[in-house]
């Protein structure tokens, strides 16, 4: 009577399906697809930026501000008053020193709105200073 029983017991884990191989190639998959996604930063608006003739793409940027025409500043999809500006610039570049910044402004922004964000990005320590055109 025991021979019987012990079969039962065997046929039972035979039919069982182990998990573990699927779970393996389901945890392989997302880390590939987190390591590979590639992570795009937007200053939290579209401008309508400038043609340039000269215009050339910029590799390395990593803090971007955006200037809509009515002179609102936004940064990592935030408006920001441009009182904070050069701290929020400070902060940034403490995360990533390597980092430029890399200004968007639209065709109708007020140039003083401009400068007045150049100059906070200097004085926050990026001197590598860039404004964004389109391509003509």
């Amino acid at each position: 009577m025991r021979a019987p029983l012990a079969k039962v017991f065997q046929e039972e884990e035979a039919e069982e399906i182990n998990m573990t191989p699927m779970l393996d190639v389901v945890f392989i998959m997302l880390i590939f697809f987190i390591v590979t996604a590639s992570f795009v930063k937007e200053a939290g608006i579209d401008v309508n930026r400038p043609e340039a003739a000269t215009a050339v793409k910029k590799q390395r940027a990593n803090i971007l501000v955006a200037i809509s025409d009515t002179g609102e500043i936004w940064i990592n999809k935030r408006q920001v008053d441009i009182r904070a500006v050069q701290a929020n610039i400070e902060r940034l570049k403490a995360e990533n020193p390597q980092g430029s910044v890399v200004i968007q402004a639209d065709k109708k922004a007020i140039t003083d709105t401009l400068i007045k964000v150049m100059d906070a990005s200097r004085a926050a320590g990026a001197f590598d200073v860039s404004i964004a055109a389109q391509e003509s």
